[in-house]
C-alpha cells in the first residue's frame, strides 16, 4: 500500500458522488466561520440529505426514554418515568444476552425483534403472512441492500450482473452498486407525470442493456427518493408482472412508508399487492423489501439499524445472507431495540400513547406543510420548476439555468447543478444536494432538498435560496423569467 497502484482496483473504480465534494466544501465553510472569517451568514444549514435530527427535528420521547433505561438499567426504579417505558425497557433487556445492550446478538438480529417486525408486517399488510426467519436486521437498510447485491454480483463485461435503477435515484445508490460490483441499468422516471414509473420505459431500459450486461434485479423506492412519487396499486402490479416476466429480483426500498401525505394517496406495500395477485405471482416472484430507523417519523439515522424481509427466497440462499451479515458480527443493539419500538409503539391506554401520537402527528403535519410550502415557493422562482411531492422527505426541483452558468461549469469541468450548489453554499451558507446522478448525461439539472426540517428552518433556507437565485438571474438573465422574479421579491 505504498502507492495508489497497490489499492484494490474495484475500490478505485467506485465513482465519487458529487455529494462528497459538497460535503467537503460545507465542512470548509463551517471551519472558516469557527475561525472568525466574516460571512453574510452565521452557520451553514444542511438540508442536502435525510438527517432530520441534524436539521433540528425532535426525537420521539418514548423511543429515547426506553433506550435511556436500557442503557442505564438503574432507571428501572425511577417512578418519574411512565410505567410502560420501564416495563418495555425491562422486557427488551431480558432478550439481550446478559441483560445488557453491550452484548453481541445473533448476526441476523435479536430473535424477539425479528418476531416483532414480522408481526408488524402482518398488521400492515392486512394479514399477509410474515415469518421471523425471513426477516434480517442489518446496520441500516443500505447495509442489507449491499449484502443482497453482493450475493447477486457475478461476471464481467456482457455477463456482469446488472440492476435496473431509477433515474433519479438515491444519491448513495450508484456508489453502492459500484461497491458490490454490479452494473447500473438506468430507467427514467416520468417527470411530467409526477415522476411516475412507466412500464414501457422499463422494457426499453431492459432491451437496451441486454447486450451490455446481465440484468438480474430491479430497484424501486416507494415512496420515491428523491422524487416524492407514490405508486398506486395498478403501478405496483405492473412492476410485479414485469419482474415476473423478465425473471428479475425485486429490490423494494420502502423506508418512507410512514410519510405519505399527497391527497388521495396511501402507502401500499409491494408484498401486499404481490400476495393478492394469486399463486402464479405470490409463490414465484422473489422480493426483498427494506425499511429502517431512518424513516420520517423515527429519524434515528445515527442508530444504524434497518431490516429486510426476503420473499420466496431459496433457504440455501438465505443461509448466505446470514453468512454475509456475520462479517458485521451483529448490528448495533440500541438500533435493534429502537426497531422494536418503531414497529410496536405504545397502544391506546398506555401512559405514553397520547404523547407518542401527538409527536408523530406533529412530524407528519410539518412534513406535509413543508412539502406544499416549498413546492409553491420554488415554482414561483424564475428558472425553477418542481413537481409536487406526494410522500417521502424530499423535493426534487429542476433548474433551468442560464447558458452562462452552463458554459462556466463546462470550463470548470463540473456539472452545472453542482456549480450552482457550490455557489449557493459559499454565498448563502445553504447546503442543498445536486440532483445529478453518477454518469448522468441527460443535460437536465436538479436540486435535492430535504423538507423534513422545522418550519422556521425551511423559511430561512427558502429566503437565502431566493436571494441567491434572484441575484444569479439578474447577473445572467433567464429568457422566461417574466414576472416571477418580481413576485417572489414581494414575499421575502
Amino acid at each position: 500500500m505504498t502507492s495508489l497502484q497497490h489499492v484494490n482496483p474495484t475500490v478505485k473504480g467506485i465513482r465519487e458522488s458529487a455529494h462528497s465534494g459538497l460535503q467537503s466544501l460545507a465542512a470548509h465553510v463551517t471551519q472558516e466561520i469557527a475561525q472568525g472569517v466574516q460571512k453574510p451568514f452565521k452557520e451553514v444549514i444542511d438540508i442536502s440529505s435525510g438527517d432530520p435530527h441534524k436539521a433540528g427535528m425532535k426525537p420521539i420521547s418514548f423511543v429515547r426514554q426506553v433506550l435511556a433505561v436500557c442503557l442505564h438499567p438503574e432507571l428501572l426504579g425511577n417512578t418519574t418515568l411512565p410505567w410502560d417505558v420501564r416495563l418495555r425497557a425491562q422486557r427488551l433487556l431480558e432478550v439481550c444476552d446478559g441483560g445488557s445492550v453491550g452484548s453481541y446478538t445473533d448476526s441476523s438480529g435479536i430473535p424477539h425483534v425479528r418476531q416483532s417486525i414480522a408481526e408488524f408486517i402482518m398488521r400492515r399488510d392486512v394479514g399477509v403472512h410474515s415469518h421471523a426467519k425471513d426477516v434480517f436486521i442489518s446496520a441500516g437498510s443500505q447495509r442489507g441492500l449491499l449484502v443482497i447485491l453482493k450475493l447477486l454480483a457475478s461476471g464481467e463485461g456482457d455477463t456482469q450482473t446488472g440492476v435496473l435503477t431509477p433515474r433519479p435515484c438515491p444519491h448513495t445508490l450508484p456508489t453502492l452498486l459500484d461497491d458490490a460490483g454490479v452494473a447500473l441499468v438506468p430507467y427514467q422516471l416520468m417527470e411530467d407525470r409526477g415522476w411516475a414509473v412507466d412500464l414501457s420505459e422499463l422494457h426499453r431500459a431492459l432491451k437496451c442493456d441486454r447486450g451490455g450486461c446481465n440484468p438480474r434485479a430491479i430497484y424501486i423506492s416507494n415512496p420515491g427518493t428523491p422524487t416524492g412519487h407514490v405508486q398506486d396499486w395498478k403501478s405496483i402490479e405492473e412492476v410485479i408482472r414485469f419482474a415476473a416476466a423478465e425473471r428479475l429480483l425485486l429490490l423494494v426500498d420502502e423506508v418512507y412508508q410512514d410519510s405519505v401525505y399527497g391527497q388521495g394517496k396511501e402507502f401500499i406495500s409491494f408484498k401486499r399487492v404481490l400476495f393478492e395477485m394469486g399463486k402464479e405471482y405470490s409463490g414465484t416472484v422473489q422480493m426483498v423489501s427494506l425499511h429502517s430507523l431512518s424513516s420520517a417519523c423515527m429519524g434515528e439515522c445515527g442508530l444504524r439499524a434497518g431490516y429486510m424481509e426476503l420473499v420466496n427466497m431459496d433457504p440455501e440462499v438465505t443461509h448466505f445472507v446470514d453468512t454475509m451479515l456475520c462479517t458485521d458480527i451483529s448490528s448495533p443493539v440500541t438500533g435493534q431495540l429502537a426497531l422494536d419500538l418503531m414497529v410496536n409503539p405504545p397502544r391506546p391506554g398506555d401512559p405514553s400513547y397520547d404523547t407518542y401520537t401527538q409527536e408523530i402527528l406533529l412530524i407528519q403535519a410539518t412534513l406535509s406543510q413543508n412539502a406544499q410550502r416549498a413546492h409553491e415557493f420554488l415554482n414561483d422562482l424564475p428558472g425553477m420548476s418542481s413537481q409536487p411531492a406526494k410522500g417521502g422527505i424530499y423535493l426534487y426541483p429542476r433548474l433551468h439555468l442560464p447558458s452562462e452558468i452552463i458554459e462556466k461549469a463546462k470550463k470548470l469541468e463540473v456539472e452545472a447543478g453542482v456549480l450552482y450548489c457550490q455557489m449557493l453554499l459559499k454565498e448563502e451558507g445553504v447546503f442543498l444536494g445536486a440532483g445529478c446522478q453518477n454518469g448522468e448525461t441527460t443535460g437536465n439539472h436538479y436540486l435535492r432538498l430535504c423538507i423534513l426540517v422545522p418550519a422556521e428552518t425551511l423559511e430561512e433556507v427558502l429566503a437565502r435560496l431566493a436571494s441567491f437565485h434572484l441575484r444569479l438571474m439578474d447577473t445572467c438573465p433567464y429568457p422566461d423569467r417574466g414576472v416571477k422574479g418580481r413576485d417572489i421579491r414581494d414575499t421575502l
